[in-house]
């Protein structure tokens, strides 16, 4: 049930293709309107972005960043340079990122199925079933990372469900705790959504950003932009007005 004065076109559940795009590409845009573009994923070249989404698992992006800055500076950010080197080295490479033994054997890996299939081109002219497919049978590449390999590397337009999207959507009251709890169902359910990888890119950007600066574990709702769209927000505000109302 909506909450009482709820607008509908946000708060709803999303069951019907139209109704969820709409919803959707009103969401992005306020959030856009907000913050700006997000210019997501950094990187100078689609290996690099592939290295980035697993050097930042389990940690902030700037220690990825200097793991990548590390690669670089030795020359070795290459699907090649990678295999090439061994695992002893790689580990201080990227040991900033943290859990350097883990992601040396994700990124030689990834690199070796890379380079054993015909490069980025060859891995990018299979579909997107198979390609995620094959990335999740990778060590260290999860639902979440591979979905973000193929929406950032491989432009595929994929919703990436991760915490900060499972939270805001539950909190909107868009889909339930039981949906949102299973990542590929909610991945699925929202493929319900057209858009292209631009807009994707944009939006799960958009969401993370939102996320980390107003609705995190504790959300701040006096400062969000989707408070009065929102059922979580509509709930804190009458319990709110109930309590001042019984001073």
């Amino acid at each position: 049930k909506t909450a009482v004065g709820a607008p509908p076109t946000l708060t709803r559940p999303i069951r019907m293709r139209r109704q969820g795009l709409e919803r959707i590409r009103t969401l992005q845009a306020r959030l856009l309107d907000h913050y700006g573009p997000q210019g997501w994923w950094p990187g100078e070249s689609p290996f690099e972005i592939l290295a980035g989404t697993i050097l930042v698992q389990r940690t902030r992006w700037r220690n990825a960043e200097l793991a990548l800055g590390n690669l670089s500076t030795a020359g070795l950010l290459s699907p090649t340079g990678v295999v090439s080197c061994p695992a002893g080295k790689l580990q201080r490479l990227i040991r900033p990122a943290g859990f350097y033994r883990q992601k040396t054997r994700s990124l030689q890996g990834v690199a070796q199925w890379i380079l054993a299939n015909g490069g980025i081109d060859g891995v990018s002219a299979l579909p997107t079933p198979d390609l995620r497919r094959e990335l999740t049978a990778l060590a260290g590449v999860g639902q979440e990372t591979a979905d973000c390999i193929l929406l950032y590397v491989f432009d595929r337009p994929v919703f990436i469900a991760d915490a900060y999207a499972r939270r805001l959507l539950i909190r909107l009251g868009w889909v339930s705790a039981d949906e949102a709890a299973d990542y590929r169902r909610l991945a699925e359910l929202m493929r319900s959504v057209e858009g292209d990888s631009d807009f994707f890119n944009e939006l799960h950007a958009l969401i993370v950003t939102h996320g980390k600066k107003v609705c995190g574990r504790r959300p701040v709702c006096g400062r969000c932009i989707l408070r009065r769209h929102c059922r979580t927000g509509l709930i804190r505000r009458e319990a709110t007005a109930h309590r001042d109302s019984c001073r």
